[in-house]
């Protein structure tokens, strides 16, 4: 096993289900070189015996980049960590955070956390398998298991299975009673349990997630753990990610406005289109671009209204970028125009 990382963790999006597609992420790196991108989670189900090169497939350009696995067999695991491997990812990812009742009866998840030794095994079968770094993504805690103890087992017996490096969501996961979105909201964050990981091992990579909004606060973070992952603020608010490398990475090289990155992606859009990709599957994830500029507000109605037709092409994203180019003042909101009329 090489335990050496090929990318680094210090700024990272998180896999986010339905979000974090190819075009996502190739949209996303078009911001920031050096931020690890991961995919939406794949079942080993799914690899195995659904259509494995779909489920793998990414363009080149996405690199760096990591495959996260959802699974709880170590030998399925394996074979689809080796999966990746050959298929180019950087880093494979065990899912022990998830808490939706879905994965729950598929085993696999945030239900994990109370069964370490069989992650421990899982993740072990997985390092055995490939070269390329194994990691984990899993919570502070689950339902009744709320504490630092608990937490420090967990990572413990897993440290003990040769894993390196843990992604901490700072949040305990509730997996009854509670949806995905409201386990990603209602639980309170706790990062000082995370810091105590760090202290308690200081020897492993520990990555924190949940809550952060600005490069301010994970560079404030960085003080106390070794990366930070960002997960719907980096979606939402894509140009988040535009001074990641400058701020967070020291490289020299100027950031793109977001008016230069639609452009770049403007390319992609064109070579996607003519291999028959529609082009709502795009360009669903560049809604959260210019938030607060002029025109911003009609490319997103344009797009919104126009992209999912069977015959939009290019030229629907050209004409709403053209709103933003041309700095057409957005409508005023119904509900102002109401009032002023009343």
């Amino acid at each position: 096993m090489n335990s050496t990382p090929y990318s680094s963790h210090r700024f990272c999006v998180a896999p986010m289900m339905d979000w974090t597609d190819r075009h996502c992420r190739y949209f996303l790196r078009l911001f920031s070189a050096h931020t690890l991108l991961y995919t939406e989670m794949v079942t080993t189900g799914a690899l195995i015996h659904g259509d494995t090169r779909r489920f793998l497939s990414f363009n080149p350009g996405e690199q760096p980049l990591a495959l996260q696995l959802g699974g709880c067999d170590p030998k399925d695991l394996a074979h689809c960590a080796r999966l990746g491997e050959e298929a180019g990812y950087q880093e494979i990812n065990l899912n022990a955070g998830c808490p939706s009742d879905r994965v729950q009866r598929g085993r696999i998840g945030a239900c994990l956390m109370a069964e370490p030794e069989l992650v421990a095994e899982c993740m072990a079968a997985m390092q055995n398998a490939v070269t390329i770094p194994v990691t984990i993504k899993c919570r502070i805690g689950i339902d009744d298991h709320d504490s630092l103890e608990f937490l420090e087992r967990f990572v413990d017996t897993v440290r003990q299975a040769g894993t390196r490096c843990f992604i901490i969501h700072a949040r305990i996961a509730i997996l009854e009673g509670l949806s995905p979105k409201e386990n990603r909201e209602i639980p309170p964050l706790n990062y000082e349990r995370v810091f105590a990981i760090k202290e308690r091992f200081p020897d492993l990579e520990v990555v924190i997630n949940g809550g952060i909004q600005t490069l301010e606060q994970a560079s404030e973070l960085l003080m106390k753990v070794d990366g930070v992952m960002v997960g719907r603020q980096a979606y939402q608010h894509p140009a988040l990610l535009a001074a990641v490398d400058q701020t967070l990475f020291g490289s020299s090289t100027m950031a793109y406005s977001e008016s230069e990155v639609l452009e770049r992606f403007e390319d992609y859009v064109r070579a996607e289109l003519s291999r028959g990709t529609p082009l709502k599957h795009m360009t669903r994830h560049i809604l959260g671009l210019f938030q607060g500029q002029p025109g911003a507000k009609l490319f997103r109605r344009y797009l919104s209204e126009n992209a999912h037709k069977p015959d939009a092409g290019i030229e629907t994203l050209v004409e709403a970028h053209n709103f933003i180019r041309n700095r057409r003042p957005d409508p005023a909101p119904q509900n102002q125009i109401q009032e002023a009329t009343c």
